[in-house]
């Protein structure tokens, strides 16, 4: 992904999150499902048909894993593909903090990557390029392309919406990840690209023939035990192309 914010464990939620997948329109992928045709009932997420990985996922039992990649200068670009370590833990049994552990030592193999893996009880984040493990505190946090809450415009805009919002259905809070304005030059971070692309990609929701948000997804675990998760898949030209739902009680 490449636009996150989340509520962790505000007003007795343990999780509310919001995210944008951005990616070329030609990179082939399965829309979010529970992963039967791999013999992993139990995991529900999309799947990039070229890698094999994820980018966000949750489990039955309430596991959950999200990943954006690193823009910035120097940030390493080659390696093994990032989404088999949502794949990895979502299909595991360690706890996140053991997870991420077991990963310190193996980061300068991918490219680089944050990594949010989480339960109902606990939230840890890695990011690669300083191998930093912090544990999530309670309450709205962003992440974009940097790293936790680095205070990116769009990244700052989407956590304030959010915090604004945290009572509104699904159909208004995916409607918070539709923002098309770009922001101004003096106001965009320098990450190592070109202006134009700088430009375009400032944008919460991008929209280019080429490159672009390619779904939104909400993904919420609830006190009582439920999980719902919410996936739009979208044209290049920004159109809703399907939208599919779950909710389903975490099993043990």
């Amino acid at each position: 992904m490449c636009l996150i914010a989340f509520a962790w464990q505000v007003d007795d939620q343990p999780l509310l999150l919001l995210g944008n997948r951005d990616e070329f329109h030609a990179r082939p992928t399965r829309p979010a499902q529970f992963w039967t045709e791999e013999n992993q009932p139990d995991l529900l997420a999309g799947k990039d048909l070229q890698a094999g990985g994820s980018w966000l996922g949750v489990t039955r039992s309430g596991r959950f894993a999200a990943l954006t990649n690193v823009r910035a200068p120097g940030a390493l670009r080659e390696g093994k593909s990032r989404g088999h370590l949502i794949h990895s833990y979502l299909t595991g049994e360690l706890s996140p903090h053991e997870y991420l552990l077991q990963l310190q030592a193996e980061v300068q193999d991918y490219a680089d990557f944050n990594l949010l893996v989480g339960n109902r009880d606990e939230l840890w984040h890695l990011h690669s390029r300083d191998g930093q493990l912090l544990p999530v505190p309670p309450g709205i946090h962003g992440l974009s392309n940097a790293s936790l809450n680095s205070p990116w415009p769009k990244t700052r805009r989407l956590c304030q919406d959010l915090e604004s919002s945290l009572t509104a259905d699904d159909a208004q809070l995916l409607e918070l990840l539709a923002r098309r304005e770009r922001y101004p030059d003096d106001q965009l971070p320098e990450t190592g690209i070109n202006q134009e692309w700088e430009r375009m990609l400032s944008a919460a929701f991008i929209v280019s023939p080429d490159y672009g948000t390619r779904a939104s997804t909400l993904l919420r675990l609830t006190a009582a035990g439920e999980i719902s998760f919410r996936e739009r898949q979208f044209s290049p030209a920004g159109d809703i192309v399907t939208e599919q739902a779950w909710c389903f009680s975490a099993s043990d």
